[in-house]
């Protein structure tokens, strides 16, 4: 696709556990280079976008969250769209799998690499 992978998953953990802080692990490339992070959160998805953020520092809000089966079954594939919003600007992002944590992390980073590409272009661009 067009887009460049600044960021790109490579590896996710997520604990959920009735009683137990939501936790996920996860390791995600950026520009090549692999870095480690983990969160807690409200819930494993939350647990993952603050991994995230926590490495991509990107300062964005997330706007919507939305999960989706692609197929039925309960092996289907789930596809979740994440919304982010940084300085006025609002991006959508894609992510699928049949683990629903794994397409919400990848969806996010679908997220964060439009915002940095576009960044990268205004820069090249000159233009704001």
């Amino acid at each position: 696709h067009a887009e460049s992978e600044h960021y790109r998953l490579v590896a996710l953990t997520a604990h959920s556990e009735t009683g137990e802080l939501p936790f996920a692990s996860l390791v995600v490339s950026v520009d090549g280079k692999e870095q480690r992070a983990e969160a807690n959160g409200s819930g494993p998805v939350d647990a993952a976008f603050k991994a995230i953020e926590s490495v991509a520092a990107s300062g964005a809000e997330l706007q919507l969250y939305s999960v989706n089966a692609i197929t039925s079954g309960t092996d289907s594939q789930g596809e979740v769209t994440v919304r982010l919003s940084q300085s006025g600007r609002i991006v959508n992002g894609q992510g699928a799998d049949t683990d629903v944590i794994v397409a919400s992390a990848k969806a996010y980073l679908s997220a964060l690499n439009k915002l940095s590409n576009r960044q990268e272009r205004v820069k090249a661009q000159g233009d704001v």
